[in-house]
């Protein structure tokens, strides 16, 4: 008797590593902090943590102008890419919105999309709302209208 072939249906599901316990409390307070201390202190969770897409996600929802939260989601998003490389992703397959660690980097891409189209970018913001639909073909989820930090921009 043969061992059964084990068929995978679709491209491969990629889900970035959760946080550390440390990272995820420490934005959840800094989000919490006072309105006019709030970007500073998930600043200070970017300093500590700056692989983190969550904390520039939410660093890029309370910035203070349209170039600094492109720029904070910029950063995210490439932070997120190097990180879905060392999960095993090799630029194809899905990163969805269920799993929740893949959150922060869909977060950030889709704060790049909005602010691209913003500051008048329209090639990046078609480029990042492609990209979004391929990588989650449900995009965009019911949940993503509250992200944590503020509003996409």
């Amino acid at each position: 008797m043969t061992d059964p072939v084990n068929l995978t249906v679709g491209p491969p599901d990629t889900v970035l590593e959760p946080p550390h316990a440390v990272a995820a409390q420490r934005l959840a307070a800094a989000l919490e902090a006072p309105a006019e201390g709030r970007r500073d202190a998930v600043s200070d969770v970017v300093r500590a943590f700056p692989d983190w897409c969550d904390a520039w996600a939410a660093l890029g929802g309370l910035a203070r102008d349209d170039i600094e939260a492109y720029a904070c989601y910029r950063v995210g998003y490439h932070r997120g890419l190097d990180a879905l490389r060392k999960s095993g992703w090799r630029g194809s397959g899905y990163v969805r919105w269920s799993h929740p660690s893949n959150r922060g980097f869909l977060r950030c891409l889709d704060g790049l999309r909005a602010t691209a189209a913003v500051i008048g970018e329209p090639s990046e913001e078609q480029r990042c709302d492609l990209f979004l639909h391929q990588l989650d073909p449900s995009w965009p989820p019911a949940d993503l209208a509250t992200p944590p930090g503020g509003t996409l921009r």
